[in-house]
């Protein structure tokens, strides 16, 4: 038994965690909840995260919930992965920063576009993603003509942001600009992410022909 666990559900955000993980090449056990049986909302995982979301992880007993927060952890936690820049580096900074730019302005942007709120100029000023526009236009500066958000390494920001991208374009809330997908596509033909996904997508499989 590991003293890596990870709560998941393979139609999640869980699946940025995946490939986190998988990246990081250490042993770890996973625990599917389920929406239809209501796992999240059980005491025991309540427990874990009180907001009855996926994913989560304990590591010798830590609990880390909030994908971005996950990902800074293992970066942190493993660092012979080279999945950030070390903490004394200049790097640190914008690592950090297209991190959680990501966790922040990217996926409240999304949000908001899923469920068809478009910001009146005058509510652009008090959130703290403005529009749409602003955020993809800073993404698109970010990634241009660029393989990695930070330095000359692939680091857990930019397995952050191009998943997010790639999930954006794939269901039509960010727009297919070719620096995207230039940027992404790299990064989804890493072994860590082949692996995570075909893990993930034999999960939902095997559900599908369990329901059937």
């Amino acid at each position: 038994m590991s003293n890596l666990v990870f709560y998941t559900n393979p139609m999640s955000r869980g699946r940025v965690v995946r490939w986190m993980l998988e990246e990081i090449g250490q042993p770890y056990d996973t625990r599917i909840l389920r929406w239809e049986t209501g796992d999240t909302k059980r005491p025991d995982f309540l427990a874990i995260n009180p907001m009855g979301k996926v994913p989560a992880i304990v590591h010798d007993g830590v609990v880390v919930t909030e994908c971005a927060a996950i990902c800074a952890y293992l970066a942190d936690a493993f660092p012979q992965a080279g999945l950030a820049p070390p903490a004394d580096s200049p790097l640190r900074g914008p690592y950090y920063r297209w991190l959680f730019f990501g966790a922040g302005p990217v996926e409240q942007a999304m949000g908001a576009k899923t469920v068809n709120l478009e910001p009146t100029p005058e509510q652009r000023v008090s959130l703290g993603f403005g529009c749409l526009d602003d955020v993809l236009g800073a993404v698109e500066g970010a990634v241009r003509d660029r393989a990695y958000l930070v330095g000359d390494g692939f680091t857990a920001a930019d397995l952050y942001l191009a998943s997010f991208l790639s999930w954006g374009m794939t269901f039509g809330s960010i727009e297919k600009r070719p620096a995207f997908e230039a940027y992404v596509e790299p990064h989804l033909q890493r072994p860590a992410a082949r692996r995570a996904d075909d893990i993930d997508d034999a999960l939902i499989a095997a559900a599908g022909q369990a329901v059937a």
